[in-house]
């Protein structure tokens, strides 16, 4: 039976929807749009804007940023509150599902085809049914993870991105502590985000002790710093840059080993988010995998968990799709 479903991926910035066809275990996405999020007082509001009068969908699943309690949510840095009671009613009776932002990812790497992700680092576990782990720097930072059980897996989310940073070695040692002085309790978030690269870089740079070049302000006038970093570092066009990458990379693979100890992630670990997909030549020159295998007596386990970068842009998307089915069970 195919069934058409409404799926949404809700963020502070920008919120997408799309409607999928949706054929057992295969999801075809007919069409979708980028809204801005602060353009429209509600979820309500946009679903209105999206769906025509021939539009008929038989369920709708949104991933959400923030915790999702009872089904409701409050939206991370969005006023507005999400209701899958109220959505249903504004789609016409349609079950509505609400999904953690990051469990929804989570579900959405379950169903990526090939060539939705770029392979990191291969696995040798064979096609073993095992937990997973799913790491996301962008924004901000999300985790979840996908719990392996009775022949399903289940999503599991997380706020993992605020939990505290955890340096290795001197000079992170003092990445913290400068950090600690602006904001006092420092997360993760705080490193490895798009605002985190840009921290990283601005430590590095009081570090060097060089003078400011103008370059990161005329950058940041029109693209944003964290962009303008990671470009000058993959054009090797300035050496902090550079180090302010591979540092981010460092930091981005210990803390994905971090994760995949946590939930023993043998089933892999993914990196969506829109950070990895843009830099996936600085992942792929071994900071990452040697921060990420570089914990201690289990070495060799981490050795043999596959990671993969997700590149696919419509992943969360995607899962949202599926939990929408799964309001129709």
């Amino acid at each position: 039976m195919t069934r058409r479903v409404l799926a949404g991926d809700i963020g502070a910035t920008k919120t997408l929807l799309g409607l999928f066809s949706v054929e057992g275990a295969d999801a075809r996405l007919e069409r979708h749009v980028r809204y801005s999020s602060r353009d429209f007082p509600n979820l309500e509001s946009i679903c209105a804007n999206f769906l025509v009068p021939a539009d008929r969908i038989d369920a709708a699943g949104f991933g959400v940023p923030g915790v999702v309690i009872d089904q409701t949510a409050v939206p991370s840095n969005l006023a507005w509150r999400i209701d899958a009671a109220s959505l249903s009613r504004a789609l016409g009776g349609a079950p509505v599902r609400l999904e953690n932002d990051m469990a929804a990812c989570a579900l959405g790497v379950l169903h990526l085809r090939q060539g939705g992700y770029e392979v990191l680092q291969e696995g040798s576990l064979g096609e073993l049914r095992g937990n997973v782990a799913v790491i996301a720097a962008g924004t901000g930072l999300g985790e979840a993870a996908l719990v392996y059980s009775g022949g399903n897996y289940h999503p599991v989310a997380a706020e993992g991105g605020h939990s505290s940073f955890a340096p290795i070695g001197e000079r992170q040692a003092e990445l913290l502590r400068f950090l600690a002085a602006e904001y006092g309790h420092v997360s993760w978030e705080r490193v490895l985000s798009g605002p985190g690269l840009a921290n990283i870089y601005r430590f590095l740079s009081q570090r060097s002790g060089r003078p400011d070049p103008p370059w990161p302000a005329e950058a940041a006038a029109t693209q944003s710093l964290p962009v303008a970093i990671s470009s000058a570092a993959m054009k090797y066009a300035d050496p902090i840059c550079v180090d302010a990458l591979q540092m981010f990379c460092a930091i981005y693979g210990s803390e994905a080993a971090n994760l995949a100890l946590k939930v023993l992630a043998l089933g892999g670990v993914y990196l969506c988010g829109g950070i990895a997909p843009q830099i996936i030549s600085a992942l792929k020159q071994g900071a990452f995998t040697d921060a990420f295998v570089s914990k201690g007596r289990l070495k060799a386990m981490l050795e043999k968990i596959e990671i993969r970068v997700v590149t696919d842009p419509h992943t969360a998307l995607l899962g949202a799709a599926h939990s929408a089915v799964a309001a129709l069970c």
